[in-house]
């Protein structure tokens, strides 16, 4: 069923959660434990994270230093089908501009479509060090924007080259929003009018980047639908639980943490009472969504599984 349709139909509230693939190496085992704790909440769909190729440097003995490049998440494909068939849930892969051409997207989309994928999630993605060569005769997506018309191209059986009698797609296609405002962005709105673009080439619903403060997204909402974009507008969520957050996410997702959250934390006498603290935040905040009529949730799970399922199981949403 695609999200559009679920969003649609659903007549009580529910969360969604987002994971991310295993570390090249890694058995998808750790993936499936995680699933596990969370399918008592009965969750309509999965998203899974794309990451492209990039570079990271290992010291050598001698004091120098060597470049790598890999994927260090592959597997986005493979976990959608397990999720879709072993779960019996909807997957959401995301697709990225960064670190694929176009051909190489159209490649996965073909793959998706024959696993009976009908859901992605079409975002830029993070700027990466390492940046492929341009191959003669390859484009590649520069804004999600242009991964969207992609997308809705093949919806209407345009592909990358002239084919004969080819056959549609049918892919719902979502988007990031940020209630915040993208880094990128050169105002608050201008980022609502790039999103307003996505929307009408063929976005269906919006998933926000996570937010402390309910505020922002409530504004984030109004603003949206002064700009005409009447679309779903999924809450993302994601609990801080430890004090390293403090720093790592609004250095990686340009977020503002409320100064007594960050009080909070910062008096806490240990990692217990951080976590507990950062949980009571995280269901204060639902509380509140579902209190102001949001219809679902979407938590950015990671590796806290076992904190999400506290959040979710105080919700009473099972």
């Amino acid at each position: 069923m695609k999200i559009c349709e679920i969003l649609d139909r659903s007549k009580d509230p529910f969360i969604s959660f987002e994971i991310i693939p295993p570390a090249r190496g890694r058995s998808a085992k750790e993936i499936y434990e995680i699933i596990d704790e969370l399918i008592e909440f009965n969750p309509p769909f999965i998203d899974v994270t794309s990451h492209a190729a990039d570079s990271y440097y290992v010291e050598q003995e001698n004091g120098t230093f060597t470049r790598h490049i890999k994927r260090k998440r592959p597997g986005t494909i493979g976990l959608c089908a397990a999720i879709k068939y072993r779960y019996k849930l909807e997957a959401v892969p995301h697709l990225l501009c960064q670190g694929f051409n176009r051909q190489e997207t159209e490649d996965a989309l073909i793959e998706l479509n024959y696993l009976g994928i009908e859901n992605v999630l079409a975002i830029r993605g993070d700027q990466l060090q390492y940046q492929k060569a341009h191959i003669s005769g390859r484009e590649v997506n520069e804004h999600a924007l242009d991964l969207v018309k992609q997308i809705s191209n093949m919806n209407r059986g345009k592909y990358q080259e002239d084919i004969l009698d080819a056959d549609e797609s049918d892919f719902c296609i979502g988007v990031g929003g940020y209630p915040e405002k993208h880094p990128d962005s050169p105002s608050s709105a201008a980022d609502i009018r790039y999103l307003k673009q996505k929307v009408d080439a063929g976005a269906q619903y919006i998933v926000t980047q996570m937010f402390f403060n309910n505020q922002d997204y409530y504004d984030f909402v109004d603003r949206c639908h002064a700009e005409g974009i009447n679309i779903p507008i999924i809450p993302g969520l994601k609990l801080l639980t430890r004090k390293a957050q403090l720093n790592s996410l609004p250095h990686s997702f340009y977020v503002n943490i409320p100064d007594e959250l960050v009080k909070a934390f910062e008096g806490a006498e240990n990692a217990h009472e951080r976590a507990e603290i950062g949980m009571a935040h995280a269901v204060k905040q639902c509380e509140d969504l579902l209190n102001n009529g949001m219809g679902s949730l979407h938590f950015y799970v990671m590796q806290d599984a076992r904190l999400v399922k506290k959040v979710a199981k105080k919700l009473n949403l099972v």
